[in-house]
């Protein structure tokens, strides 16, 4: 079955093994809010790391039934944090969720060496799966808020992420857009040379699983009028499944026009560690989470 849309992902979950997530310092609502839909809704089982009294004073205001949960007491944000990543390390958890503690302290959890989440040579990244009123199916985008600047190895890795959750939403063969301000190729721009070499490295088989194209410009990747009209063709032109991003500016531009301007939603996860991670933004609505949580229990 291809997810085509974002509420799809909880039939699918409901269907199989649930996965059971840690909360990182889950003294918030928000948080609280979106594992009890989650597990009300039969996609995780959860275990809350953060301050006992906090937490429960959480559940009773919400009406919640904190039976539901197995609590572990953390008070302090940081230590909650490393306590999760401890929980996760030992078995207990297949995927981690940043509570009210701050990124900082999350990712300094996750990227610790001698208990953190990070394989050998792994390299971080922010997968968004969106969905718009203006696209016909969902997009899978990045690198929007962890890498600034990506060299090429890591847009790579980034290519190979956004491959991966495509193929988790059932595309079986995703159709990837590397993205410049132009499909010309410049020596000038190296988003252009860049799109180009990857292009050529999936066509070699270097880079598996997907249609990869580029460069190509935003226009050319999701709207098949402008493809037609600069005669660009092939698989991916008008139709992609996934956007690789050249920077991160122009990566979260498109991630808070999508939200602010076209009202659209996404599920989020920070890709490249031992499991997913949700790092919603402490702003996020609880849908938001709640779609994260789904995508990583997806993923997980």
């Amino acid at each position: 079955m291809q997810i085509k849309k974002l509420d799809q992902m909880f039939d699918v979950l409901k269907s199989r093994e649930k996965k059971i997530l840690v909360a990182a310092y889950a003294n918030d609502h928000h948080t609280i809010g979106a594992v009890n839909m989650a597990v009300d809704m039969g996609i995780v089982d959860a275990i809350l790391v953060g301050d006992l009294e906090t937490m429960k004073k959480i559940c009773l205001e919400e009406g919640i039934d904190a039976g539901k949960f197995e609590f572990v007491h953390e008070p302090d944000g940081q230590k909650a944090a490393n306590r999760a990543c401890e929980l996760i390390n030992s078995g207990r958890g297949n995927l981690i969720m940043k509570g009210l503690v701050s990124t900082d302290q999350y990712m300094r959890a996750i990227l610790n060496k001698e208990t953190g989440l990070m394989p050998p040579k792994a390299i971080l990244t922010h997968v968004t799966v969106m969905e718009t009123p203006n696209y016909h199916k969902l997009l899978v985008v990045g690198d929007v808020a962890i890498i600034p600047q990506p060299e090429f190895h890591e847009k790579v890795a980034i290519a190979n992420y956004l491959i991966k959750t495509a193929k988790a939403l059932g595309i079986e063969k995703p159709k990837l857009a590397v993205l410049a301000a132009s499909e010309q190729v410049s020596t000038k721009m190296q988003a252009g040379i860049d799109g180009a070499l990857m292009s050529k490295m999936a066509e070699r088989g270097q880079i598996k699983g997907a249609y990869v194209d580029g460069p190509l410009s935003l226009d050319l990747a999701i709207d098949k009028e402008s493809a037609e009209i600069k005669q660009v063709g092939g698989s991916v032109a008008g139709d992609a499944d996934c956007i690789l991003f050249p920077n991160i500016e122009s990566g979260n531009v498109f991630y808070k026009a999508n939200t602010k301007l076209s009202k659209g939603e996404q599920g989020a996860i920070v890709a490249g560690a031992k499991v997913p991670a949700v790092l919603s933004s402490r702003g996020d609505s609880v849908q938001t989470k709640l779609y994260s949580i789904a995508l990583a229990a997806l993923l997980a």
